[in-house]
């Protein structure tokens, strides 16, 4: 693993002293202030999940106002560039928000109890970044959002996941982007102290590659202390059909080494006596994940199909080891993320742009999935899940509000007995709405 880290490391050093055929990023610099970007963004946000099975938990239901702040200055002239960042954001609750969770709204500790405390009327987060360019190859320190396969920030709530580390991106080949970085703190959306899920060090390294147009692959690992050791592979490829259509085939896997210490919620094999209670095996455990798709377009409209495994003697348990919750690139992912212990699942997704038929700026996507073959410790081995799910959004496209939008969605997900009595998400109807307003600072 180590070696694996500083080959990655000492091949960006040695990409960032290479003189390339295409322009340096850094050499079309404008300056500190010249290139500067900022920008807030206004949501409104509600999630309400409607749980039909009391054994997972009870109904949750969180609605709040935030500004999402995101402050780039340019980088300074120069063979080497400097410049900072600052992102974060500001609160409040609308109504009392007595049924909050869903990780919207952080709770006040009552009793050493989060969970059992009242929710906060106003809070405010975030933090600095530090910044350095030569040619194509940038290296970031501070509070950064993450969309890296293998730790990837939440976006999905009200406010951002953080983490706190640094990160270097090189694109000094013409197709080649390579990344390596290390992270000491993360915090996720509904959390106030800046290290809430008590992360020790991220190491992270991965390249991505265009051969051309049609073809892209990547691959990407994440080594977290005494949690996990994780790989990520991707390759897509898009053929070009008559009339202006397209056949898109996708294929992406995970493979995730536990350590005995990692917290997961679905082993099965020799776990420790206190498991149910800790989350906590005892032993390593490993996760193999995979899926393909393949995406037909024509005109306005997208048909996908996938199909997603597991084997291994636990799931895909990302996000509970600060890895990031967000951190599940497949298809098969909405309210659930069909990631069961030995699960297999299934998709149909059918996505209709309104845009090309009159309706600029609407969108609507409707999918089936249904997950199969699922292992519950010490109850079966063929628990099953399904979700039928629907997004429609709205996005001005020109105007005082434009780029505003407004996105509903709605998910009807189902699961068996055995795999609810293992509390997993349990049967649940959820309705998310989210009205976003960016505004341009300069």
């Amino acid at each position: 693993m180590q070696k694996t880290q500083k080959l990655t490391l000492a091949v960006l050093i040695q990409a960032a002293l290479i003189s390339t055929a295409f322009a340096s990023e850094q050499s079309e610099s404008k300056g500190f202030v010249e290139d500067a970007d900022g920008s807030v963004l206004f949501r409104t946000g509600f999630i309400d999940r409607d749980k039909k099975n009391v054994a997972p938990g009870k109904d949750t239901r969180s609605s709040a106002q935030s500004a999402i702040f995101d402050l780039e200055s340019g980088y300074t002239k120069g063979v080497v560039g400097f410049g900072v960042g600052i992102v974060g954001d500001a609160s409040f609750k609308l109504g009392d928000n007595k049924h909050a969770g869903n990780q919207m709204i952080p709770r006040e500790t009552l009793n050493g109890n989060k969970q059992a405390g009242d929710t906060y009327d106003h809070w405010a987060r975030g933090g600095a970044n530090v910044k350095a360019r030569i040619s194509n190859t940038e290296v970031r320190y501070g509070t950064q959002v993450l969309d890296l396969p293998v730790l990837a920030s939440n976006t999905g709530r009200m406010v951002p996941e953080y983490f706190e580390g640094v990160l270097a991106t090189s694109r000094e080949i013409n197709g080649l982007e390579l990344t390596a970085g290390k992270f000491t703190k993360n915090q996720m959306s509904e959390q106030i102290n800046t290290d809430g899920n008590k992360l020790d060090r991220a190491v992270v390294w991965g390249a991505k590659y265009k051969f051309s147009d049609a073809l892209n692959a990547s691959y990407f690992g994440l080594d977290s202390k005494d949690k996990l050791d994780r790989h990520y592979v991707n390759a897509n490829f898009k053929q070009a059909l008559a009339n202006d259509s397209s056949l898109t085939y996708d294929f992406s896997g995970y493979h995730t080494k536990f350590d005995k210490n990692a917290t997961t919620y679905s082993a099965t094999g020799e776990v420790a006596s206190d498991y149910g209670k800790t989350g906590v095996a005892g032993v390593e455990k490993t996760n193999n994940i995979w899926a393909i798709s393949g995406t037909y377009n024509t005109g306005a409209h997208n048909i996908m199909l996938a199909y997603q495994q597991n084997t291994g003697n636990v799931g895909y348990d990302y996000g509970q080891n600060a890895d990031g919750f967000q951190s599940v690139y497949l298809p098969n992912s909405y309210l659930s993320d069909f990631i069961g212990n030995h699960e297999k699942s299934a998709q149909i997704q059918y996505s209709l742009d309104l845009g090309k038929l009159g309706v600029p700026g609407l969108n609507w996507t409707t999918a089936y999935v249904y997950g199969w073959d699922i292992k519950v410790a010490n109850l079966t081995d063929n628990a099953q899940e399904r979700e039928f799910f629907n997004q429609v959004k709205y996005t001005m496209q020109s105007g005082f509000a434009k780029d505003a939008s407004l996105r509903v969605r709605h998910s009807y997900y189902r699961a068996s007995d055995d795999y609810q009595t293992n509390a997993y998400i349990g049967d649940t109807n959820e309705w998310r709405l989210f009205l976003d307003i960016p505004v341009k600072f300069f």
